[in-house]
């Protein structure tokens, strides 16, 4: 036990500890370099075999890679499903990032309008290209999660009074948020309707009362109830709101614009769909059906969007630069008629055959790693 690990300030004066500090700077490394030393010195009091130099600088770059591990890794996704909400769901285009990495190391228009040479509404470039996309009048609200959209309308149309639900569209959303739950955090009151497999009309009818405010529509995503059932549809909800002076919102969740038959989805609802139902409110997500990044987009009747415009929950909700230049992205891909061109949505179009010569691919590369250790059916 004669030898010594070596002293820091020898450590520090490393041609390799400089490489490190220059990459991790001077305090990362020196608190790297003691985690290390401590656990070398454990080792040489117990079997008196002094470290290397290069030992510790090597045991203490191991501790700073693991420390500056970036938030996000790249993962192949083999689960078969396309959007995955633990894998962030709708991969994002390759030449939105890129318009992105242009305009965002400078100062943009978020808030201007340099025509008028004034302020302008963040939301103002993004509903136009909705409008014309759409060919529809709504105002345009976008905020950071279908969720964010769900809460705003209700705290919106509905704080402090009821809205009315059927029991079988009380769905559990991501990450265990129930809508009951969202409803409650927005001051609305629940008034549940109807049973969970059989909703009709005439229940929607009988419970409208004084303390009423908003009928709501949600599209249950997740699960579907199959056998004796019955659902109320949009459009049923959209007449009884006119008779009943209530105003009525959608919650469509997936957010599909691009032609169902052509991605093999049966029944979906779009949003042109909801659209022309005449709902007052629709909401859907951006990161799902829509691809693109995550965010939520409402689309309200003209006569209410200052209404939730003024609504002081947006400013907690409200979206940044980045989302609306990648929302911007998908909606000029859409106007263009080039909406295979969001991965997401690409995947989904893809024939079964380049979906099997892809699989071959990956399996014959896969193989040369790991001989014998995947097979492909």
């Amino acid at each position: 036990m004669n030898a010594h690990p070596p002293r820091m300030d020898a450590l520090l004066e490393a041609g390799e500890a400089r490489r490190l500090e220059t990459e991790f700077g001077r305090a990362s490394l020196k608190a790297a370099l003691r985690d290390a030393m401590a656990e070398a010195t454990r080792r040489w009091r117990q079997d008196g075999k002094a470290p290397a130099q290069a030992e510790i600088l090597l045991s203490a770059e191991r501790l700073l890679r693991a420390r500056f591990d970036p938030p996000l890794r790249r993962v192949i996704n083999a689960t078969g499903v396309v959007l995955h909400t633990n894998l962030g769901r709708a991969p994002l285009p390759a030449r939105a990032l890129r318009r992105a990495s242009e305009l965002l190391t400078g100062y943009v228009d978020l808030e201007m309008d340099l025509s008028a040479r004034g302020r302008g509404h963040r939301d103002a470039r993004l509903e136009s290209a909705l409008q014309d996309l759409l060919q529809t009048d709504r105002g345009v609200v976008a905020v950071n999660n279908n969720a964010a959209a769900v809460l705003l309308m209700l705290n919106t149309l509905s704080a402090g009074r009821e809205t009315l639900v059927s029991r079988g569209e009380l769905v559990e959303i991501g990450g265990g948020f129930r809508i009951p739950e969202v409803m409650a955090a927005s001051g609305a009151r629940l008034r549940e309707v109807g049973t969970t497999y059989r909703t009709r009309i005439a229940d929607f009818r009988s419970a409208i009362s004084p303390a009423s405010a908003l009928l709501l529509n949600v599209h249950p995503s997740n699960f579907r109830i199959l056998g004796f059932t019955q659902r109320v549809s949009l459009k049923e909800l959209v007449e009884l709101g006119r008779e009943a002076h209530l105003p009525v919102g959608c919650d469509l969740g997936s957010g599909l614009l691009a032609p169902a038959g052509e991605l093999g989805l049966r029944d979906e609802p779009t949003v042109q769909e909801a659209l022309a139902s005449g709902a007052d409110a629709v909401c859907f997500s951006t990161d799902k059906l829509f691809g693109a990044c995550q965010g939520g987009l409402l689309l309200v009747e003209p006569s209410r969007l200052k209404a939730f415009r003024t609504n002081p929950l947006l400013r907690a909700l409200r979206v940044d630069k980045l989302t609306y230049l990648l929302l911007g992205a998908a909606v000029e891909a859409y106007r263009k008629g080039h909406w295979s061109e969001l991965p997401a949505l690409g995947l989904l179009a893809a024939p079964r055959g380049l979906l099997l010569r892809r699989a071959r691919r990956l399996k014959a590369a896969l193989d040369r790693l790991a001989p014998d250790r995947f097979e492909s059916r």
